[in-house]
């Protein structure tokens, strides 16, 4: 099926000449089969950032540069315009060896320019055609035609700068064709281009609030980096703050805007303009809560302070944004951009900080998925997070509006984790193939938009019904490269020992046999209290078998999640945002069930989510014994979710029925720890159920009884 995606990028000075373009090629966009970029790209040059106005990429005509002359001023030279178009283009394209035979660069690039504007109708010339109408311009579409079509691919990658990605990590070492090394070498050249969402994630520029919602690797944070890239070639002179939940994104960040921008400009980003700064920080490394408190004299809480002002863990950063933003009355402009990534981890007063903190217009972008949420928060609306203005109403609304850059995005599309994977991770975080489902979107819509499809029955309250994702949501090459008992797998151990064996032993195979770099090898442990101590045993054994590893964010810098030269131990916290081929999750059987039980199966999706290519979900117990009957399930379903949608009565009860505790039921198993008498009089009365206990209060009570 023929369709033409045109991305609507940042062209200002020229908004009714491409207006005109946009509407053309909307008219005849179930004819080709591309791209239409308007205001992209920006090439690197010597002299800067170089840009096109529009460029055309299709099957079927080919690459086509287009020059875009605003009103009826006629005092530039069109010919000098599309020979300088040219000229950087294929000097930009003619750096890529795929695309060159011999000498020559082995596309051809046509050039032309349109002025709807202009009055003289006797322009067109076979070299330098000066299109002035959209009849010229239809004659002129039709007699072009592509003689290279079999380049389109490699364009479209150097196009987006996606080159760039697949270069960062070589595998020239692999010598064994069937080794994983060799298919996860193959499967990240499969990954060549954005598609249309993200596309249009990167280029299309709001002047205010913009939301992407995808799930987990679905591209997000290169999707930001590029953007930032951009924008940046563009303006120069904007301040602007890239920010984020999980310190080790720093590093990531840095590295993609670094390379992007020597794409865009052709020299590193300045610096003194992006700020790739944490949400809170501290005095010692800024962050935007940080800096907000010192550029508004207000006092400043760190971590071990902001306790003081909440009981509920995790929720500490929460108040203090609350705190803030009750006592500023009048914000200081900061920024000109603030783009934010994990915003799911965020509450509504932290991004309406970064709201206040902007200049008008307020162009805030921020991307999330819920189900990577470990503290159960739920994102609001618009309307919800950022509030009214003085006349009741909605400061930010997100509407896609037809022929406008899209103001709400969804990238539905995965392009880490197989089916397989991507599906059970979904199956155990909602608790599909449970007695008892742990939880469910409010919205059945929004199985749509995460790619999934109705197989069988309804996807209605009250109705059974199966949903599978497709090619479509989850390309075939990201399953095909393995057997599906190759690509996940779940291990049952007696006890912790057994687990360490085991995953000392396979870790040993990775590395000699199956030809991954050390650092293609993560390690997970969902209880993040717990992570320190308990790796070092894993860690010592591999260091007998001569196997270095580190621990994220303890044995480097917090802001370095890879080394090169390590296996990488990490919670659950440090893990988010990052990926890795082989990913083994360890005590899995943390995760089972318990109090906070949707937090604890986030945790879990999240760590599976982290793997391109294989999953090891690991455990010992009863617990991770149950863990593997889910699994079971799953896989006699042959990976679709199968289950009755639950009413809204049912929705309503979901938290208590899985104990996922209210503030007053935590706050009563907190007070009732000082007293026995009392918490056995609830446990006798049903108000606490022994699930909500925490594990070591249970082992004290076995040891007193």
């Amino acid at each position: 099926m023929k369709e033409l995606n045109i991305v609507r990028g940042d062209l200002k000075n020229k908004p009714e000449s491409s207006k005109q373009l946009i509407n053309f090629f909307e008219s005849i966009k179930n004819e080709l089969t591309g791209t239409l970029y308007i205001g992209y790209p920006i090439i690197g040059t010597s002299q800067g950032g170089f840009q096109i106005d529009a460029l055309l990429l299709t099957k079927e005509k080919g690459l086509v540069i287009i020059n875009i002359e605003e009103g009826a001023d006629r005092s530039k030279d069109f010919v000098e315009i599309q020979d300088e178009n040219y000229t950087k283009l294929s000097s930009k394209l003619l750096q890529h060896k795929n695309l060159t035979e011999k000498r020559n660069l082995a596309i051809e690039i046509k050039t032309m320019t349109y002025a709807p504007a202009w009055s003289d109708s006797n322009l067109v010339d076979e070299d330098y055609p000066c299109i002035i109408n959209n009849v010229q311009l239809s004659n002129y579409i039709d007699s072009i035609e592509s003689k290279n079509s079999d380049y389109f691919e490699k364009v479209l990658s150097v196009l987006q700068s996606i080159t760039s990605i697949r270069k960062n990590k070589s595998r020239d070492y692999v010598k064994s064709e069937t080794s994983k090394g060799a298919r996860l070498k193959k499967l990240e050249d499969s990954i060549a281009n954005l598609d249309r969402q993200q596309s249009s994630a990167v280029i299309e520029t709001v002047e205010g609030v913009q939301r992407i919602r995808g799930l987990a690797g679905s591209g997000k944070t290169i999707i930001l980096a590029l953007k930032v890239a951009y924008l940046h070639a563009k303006n120069p002179d904007w301040k602007i703050a890239v920010t984020f939940n999980t310190r080790s994104l720093k590093d990531q960040f840095r590295k993609y805007i670094t390379l992007f921008s020597y794409e865009h400009i052709n020299e590193e980003p300045n610096w003194e303009k992006i700020d790739i700064i944490h949400a809170w920080g501290t005095p010692s490394s800024e962050g935007i809560y940080f800096n907000i408190c010192k550029d508004h004299n207000i006092e400043y809480f760190d971590f071990r302070a902001a306790k003081s002002l909440t009981r509920i863990y995790g929720r500490e950063f929460d108040k203090v944004c609350e705190k803030a933003l009750n006592e500023i009355s009048d914000f200081k402009k900061k920024y000109d951009l603030i783009v934010i990534d994990e915003a799911q981890d965020f509450s509504k007063d932290f991004l309406k900080i970064c709201y206040n903190i902007l200049g008008v217009p307020k162009r805030l972008v921020y991307a999330y998925d819920e189900l990577q949420s470990l503290n159960t928060k739920t994102m609001a609306s618009p309307e919800e997070i950022f509030g009214d203005d003085e006349n009741g109403f909605p400061l930010v609304k997100l509407v896609n509006e037809t022929n406008q850059p899209k103001q709400d995005i969804i990238l539905y599309k995965c392009y880490r984790n197989s089916l397989e994977i991507l599906t059970t991770a979904h199956a155990l975080g909602f608790g599909i193939y449970r007695e008892n489902l742990v939880q469910m979107f409010d919205n059945s819509a929004l199985w749509n938009d995460i790619g999934y499809k109705v197989a069988e029955g309804k996807l209605e309250e009250g109705e059974q019904v199966t949903l599978r994702r497709t090619n479509d949501t989850s390309p075939a090459f990201l399953s095909e490269h393995s057997d599906t008992e190759d690509l996940l797998k779940f291990e049952v151990f007696k006890n912790n020992d057994q687990q360490i064996k085991y995953i000392v032993d396979e870790i040993y195979k990775n590395v000699h046999e199956d030809e991954l770099r050390l650092d293609d090898i993560m390690v997970i442990n969902p209880d993040p209290i717990t992570t320190k101590n308990l790796v070092g045993a894993f860690r010592q054994k591999l260091y007998d078998k001569g196997i270095n590893s580190s621990v994220a964010g303890v044995t480097d810098s917090p802001d370095i999640f890879y080394n090169k030269d390590t296996i990488t131990f990490t919670g659950i916290y440090r893990a988010k945002g990052n990926e890795a081929a082989m990913v083994y999750v360890i005590n899995s059987q943390y995760c089972f069930s318990g109090v906070e039980l949707a937090k604890k199966r986030n945790i879990l999706f999240t760590a599976m989510t982290r793997s391109k290519a294989w999953v090891r979900v690991c455990g010992y117990g009863d617990n991770m014994i149950g863990l593997k009957e889910e699994f079971k399930k799953i896989k006699k379903n042959k990976f679709g979710l199968t289950f009755n949608y639950p009413t809204a009565e049912e929705r309503e009860h979901m938290n208590i029925v899985n104990r996922d505790m209210s503030t007053q039921e935590k706050n009563r198993v907190q007070k009732n720890q000082q007293n026995l008498g009392d918490l056995l009089k609830d446990l006798n009365e049903g108000k606490i159920q022994k699930e909500d206990l925490p594990k070591e209060l249970i082992d004290q009570l076995r040891s007193l009884l």
